[in-house]
Parts: structure tokens; C-alpha cells; sequence
């Protein structure tokens, strides 16, 4: 904001702590936002839901081998439980983290706009009793 010379400070403090700050603090949440999304990579763990996990997969046997095939059977099948249970896992903890970073960051906001008013209603309270 380019302030000119004859500009009352007080008009400056009110435009800078209602306007620009806030202006900068949503642009701040909205990175955060991103970071978390980007952090939990919450739609790469959807795409890859039944994936194994850590892409660990048995070969089935060449020839006919019945405890060999479903030895690798049931071992693939662990591997796509574990990877699923797991994801699902860190698909709640995503989806959790972004609640928080989404209700603090509106907490955050809306302090920054009340304190001038807490701090008046605080030094009214003090001098009243």
C-alpha cells in the first residue's frame, strides 16, 4: 500500500488491520491448506486404495504347483489388506489434519480481527472494577 504523506496513521493501522493482514493471513491459510493436501497426498492414496502395499507381490509358480500358487495367492492378498487398511489409515489422518488446519486457521483469522476490540473491552473491564 502506497501511504501518502497526508495520511492520518490511525486511518493507515485500521486499513492494515482489517484489510491488508487479513488479506495476507487467508493467503497464508490457503498455502497451509495446500502444504496438507499436498503432504498427505489424500487423492494418490485414493487412486491407489487396493494397491499392495509397498508394491510387495509374490510370482506365481511357472508350473503347476497347488502350495506354491496359493502360497502366493494368500501372500498377495495380505500384501493388498495391509495396503488398503493402511491407506485408509492415513486417508482419516489427512482428511483430520485438514479439519484442523481449516478450523485454525479461522480461529486464527478472527483473533486477528477481535484484538483490537479484546484489548479495549479488556482495559474498559480493568479501569470499570
Amino acid at each position: 500500500m502506497e501511504v501518502s504523506k497526508k495520511q492520518n496513521i490511525i486511518i493507515s493501522w485500521v486499513v492494515w488491520q482489517f484489510y491488508e493482514m487479513p488479506d495476507f493471513l487467508i493467503q497464508v491459510w490457503k498455502n497451509y491448506l495446500l502444504f496438507g493436501l499436498n503432504y498427505f497426498s489424500v487423492h494418490l492414496l485414493f487412486k491407489t486404495l487396493f494397491s499392495p502395499w509397498k508394491k510387495y507381490n509374490w510370482r506365481y509358480p511357472k508350473g503347476f504347483d497347488v502350495k506354491e500358487f496359493f502360497n502366493a495367492l494368500v501372500s498377495n492378498i495380505f500384501s493388498r489388506i495391509i495396503g488398503f487398511l493402511l491407506r485408509v489409515i492415513l486417508i482419516i489422518v489427512g482428511i483430520l489434519g485438514q479439519i484442523v488446519i481449516f478450523f485454525g486457521g479461522a480461529v486464527v483469522i478472527l483473533i486477528w480481527v477481535l484484538i483490537p476490540f479484546i484489548i479495549i473491552a479488556g482495559a474498559l473491564f480493568v479501569f470499570t472494577f
